[in-house]
């Protein structure tokens, strides 16, 4: 089964920025791989990720984020995101 795409990454960003969120790749001593500013809705991702890290690391911080101020997805991003997720749930098997 095929991983991530940078495709894939791209829409998810842009999922991301729909929510109002800023998304940074750097360097830092994250233990999880990232850091999530909640209160700058800035979220610093490890520089060093694949492709396929990077995705699995925002679908896993999109299970922290949407709160209440935050504007809804569209039905195709979530139509997309609920994609994502099955797809990730299948090659963690």
């Amino acid at each position: 089964m095929s991983r991530f795409t940078n495709y894939q990454l791209k829409r998810l960003e842009a999922i991301f920025e729909e929510l109002e969120y800023k998304i940074r790749y750097g360097r830092g001593q994250f233990n999880s791989g990232y850091c999530l500013l909640r209160d700058q809705k800035t979220i610093v991702i490890n520089q060093f990720f694949d492709t396929s890290g990077k995705v699995e690391v925002l679908l896993e911080i999109m299970d922290q984020v949407p709160g209440e101020n935050d504007p809804p997805l569209s039905p195709a991003s979530l139509r997309y995101l609920k994609q994502l997720y099955e797809k990730n749930a299948e090659l963690n098997e």
